[in-house]
């Protein structure tokens, strides 16, 4: 068994092979059951649409029966320890997919049961699959990562700091985020971006558009409250006032090829405008299918090794 808690863990072949193996999901060809005979567990403390159905579906797919739990459905409620709990779970389950608003730390003490595989899906801190979902979106578009230049604009959430992550395992792959004062990637996570690629990972932050090199192959942005969490200044849109992607700042930034992503669920009118968000250029949709497939490519690696590849 393996996990995917981070993808600071993976080597850029590994995270090349996952990418792939999503967008060969995606193509016109019949999913092989390579997941017959496992059994997959969910478990969502907090709300998801995407991601939780994507993992089910994806895990069908390949021929995997899923059990769901809810927040209160398990016995970490009641007490028991994350390890005791990931013990039992390995004695009837192969993977075990989990969204919480703690951090990576209490997915690693759920890995610490050696036959169950922990996937992340979704922490405080970062958002693995979903970086996957969208590199496989960008490959299957262009053809090719190397080169492309991806500008990230809004917070510096769990899918921002996936995103440039992803760039540091990812050669030629170049990441610009634009946040306002106080919401950006905390620079510790700039510094692992650096030290894991030996510093040859092309990702910049940046409060101000004034900065960067246009044009850019893709435009992107997320919800602004991720999982509907409050932040601490009551007034903090006015931050971000500057932050919505509308078709003015997508055309600012935009060569004739260029796309717009959103991972989804969008607020319209806040971070996105429906012109975009709708528009030609926006390819959140495909994005949204590729959560199915980067669902099942991380499933298929953790549970079977990768050996189907």
């Amino acid at each position: 068994m393996r996990d995917l808690i981070s993808l600071a863990d993976l080597t850029p072949t590994e995270l090349d092979t996952l990418v792939r193996r999503a967008v060969r999901f995606g193509g016109p060809e019949p999913v092989a059951k390579t997941l017959a005979g496992r059994r997959v567990a969910t478990f969502f403390s907090k709300t998801s649409t995407r991601t939780r159905t994507s993992f089910w579906a994806g895990a069908v797919r390949l021929g995997a029966d899923v059990i769901t739990y809810g927040p209160n459905e398990l016995q970490l409620s009641t007490g028991e320890t994350l390890e005791d709990t990931a013990r039992v779970l390995g004695e009837y389950v192969d993977a075990l997919v989990i969204r919480t608003n703690g951090d990576v730390g209490e997915m690693r003490r759920l890995a610490s049961c050696d036959n169950l595989a922990v996937v992340n899906a979704l922490s405080s801190d970062e958002h693995p699959t979903q970086a996957i979902a969208d590199l496989a979106t960008l490959l299957e578009h262009f053809g090719s990562l190397d080169g492309l230049h991806v500008l990230c604009v809004g917070e510096g959430n769990s899918s921002a700091v996936a995103l440039a992550l992803a760039a540091a395992r990812t050669p030629g792959f170049r990441v610009t985020l634009v946040c306002p004062p106080g919401y950006g990637v905390d620079k510790q996570i700039l510094d692992k971006v650096a030290e894991i690629s030996e510093g040859r990972a092309l990702v910049e932050q940046h409060e101000s558009f004034d900065e960067v090199r246009r044009p850019v192959d893709a435009v992107y942005t997320s919800r602004w409250q991720t999982m509907g969490v409050s932040k601490p200044d009551p007034n903090w849109l006015w931050a971000f006032r500057d932050y919505r992607v509308s078709t003015g700042l997508l055309e600012r930034f935009s060569g004739p090829e260029t796309v717009f992503l959103h991972d989804l669920p969008a607020v319209r009118g806040q971070e996105v405008d429906d012109e975009v968000l709708d528009g030609p250029r926006s390819v959140a949709w495909r994005q949204a299918h590729h959560k199915m497939t980067a669902a099942m490519a991380v499933l298929e690696w953790c549970v079977t090794g990768g050996e189907q590849e």
